[in-house]
């Protein structure tokens, strides 16, 4: 995707991405914050940075299969690789 003014990286839109819309970040020099020009979203560099780890931790199975036992035994993914 596009965007009009870069900022120091090209980061998405944490608010967005939790939604599954992939929208990318625009930087404000003077205020020296990133925002969403798709949603209210506004934020210093960390604020993106630790809420993109938190859709990293939500989606770090995304690419896994899950297979289930009984309860309480451990679970045990394997590498899905389509068809």
């Amino acid at each position: 995707m596009a965007q009009g003014q870069k900022g120091k990286l090209n980061y998405r839109c944490p608010s967005c991405f939790m939604r599954d819309i992939d929208i990318d970040l625009f930087y404000d020099k003077e205020n020296d914050e990133y925002y969403c020009l798709r949603c209210c979203f506004t934020g210093k560099e960390a604020d993106v940075l630790r809420l993109n780890e938190q859709a990293r931790y939500r989606y770090k199975l995304i690419n896994k299969r899950v297979e289930f036992s009984e309860d309480n035994a451990p679970i045990k993914t394997t590498i899905y690789r389509g068809k």
